[in-house]
């Protein structure tokens, strides 16, 4: 047998994903590196007239004006008091887009296998579980996976504050 044909017959080897853990209240969500270009402290922000709530305005970062979500609203938190040492906003580019995330604290890179993801919870359904297309366990954490194109694109907020992560325990997961 050739090369070409043992690489027709042999399955990929799976990339382990890489992933950066956002804590935005007190649920940890992991966002795909590949969309984030730089994590900042915050910078001034400049309010935009009719934008949905959860957008908080624009900053200016090297001379290009970036929309700022804030995830808290966005997930139907009360917004953070402002200047927490550990915020930060993730500048990620997505389908040719820029937007920074404002987040309470960026923890850590983390890479998860296949393996390490189970579905998005059961009682997580309709809109809601759009967002999140899995759920992963770190340690004793457990982070949602957050889908970054589909987050953007519905203008509804999401209500995650009765989303307790001990309910979130029972669901059986790898590890």
């Amino acid at each position: 047998m050739s090369q070409d044909s043992l690489q027709h017959i042999t399955p990929p080897v799976a990339q382990p994903l890489k992933v950066a853990s956002l804590r935005v209240g007190q649920q940890y969500y992991a966002l795909d590196i590949m969309f984030i270009k730089e994590i900042i402290r915050p910078l001034p922000i400049v309010s935009v007239p009719k934008a949905p709530n959860f957008v908080d305005g624009v900053i200016s970062l090297r001379k290009a004006a970036i929309p700022v979500i804030d995830l808290r609203r966005r997930f139907g938190f009360d917004a953070l008091v402002e200047g927490q040492k550990k915020q930060r906003i993730v500048i990620c580019a997505i389908d040719g887009r820029i937007v920074g995330l404002l987040v309470d604290e960026v923890t850590e890179v983390i890479s998860l296998s296949a393996a390490d993801v189970s579905p998005t919870p059961y009682y997580l359904s309709g809109v809601e579980a759009e967002f999140f297309p899995g759920i992963c366990r770190h340690g004793e954490l457990l982070l949602m996976l957050l889908d970054l194109r589909k987050l953007l694109a519905v203008e509804t907020p999401l209500d995650m504050r009765e989303r307790d992560s001990s309910v979130l325990l029972e669901e059986k997961l790898p590890g």
